[in-house]
């Protein structure tokens, strides 16, 4: 006789790691700060290159465009957020 083999939910739930569950708050708070350090690098790139110091114009090229591309994802982010709010406002009880 074999013995029962677990179901591959089972499997699946005993294969992945726990997770720390963070507050809507600190997520907001992470994903706000990595627009911010990803424009301040991308000014101090720029600042760099101005004063002629050793940084190639791709590199600051580079960096400025991934400050744009995660600043234009935060204010889609925001605006998808304001129009659910929205929404939900305007729905009657």
């Amino acid at each position: 006789m074999q013995p029962v083999q677990p179901t591959m939910t089972q499997r699946v739930a005993e294969t992945m790691p726990t997770e720390t569950k963070e507050s809507f708050g600190t997520m907001l708070k992470d994903a706000i700060q990595s627009v911010n350090d990803s424009q301040v690098a991308s000014d101090n790139m720029t600042t760099k290159l101005i004063n002629g110091d050793n940084v190639e114009l791709h590199d600051v090229m580079i960096t400025s465009q991934k400050a744009s591309i995660t600043l234009n994802t935060a204010l889609q982010v925001r605006n998808k957020v304001v129009e659910a709010y929205q929404e939900i406002m305007r729905m009657t009880v």
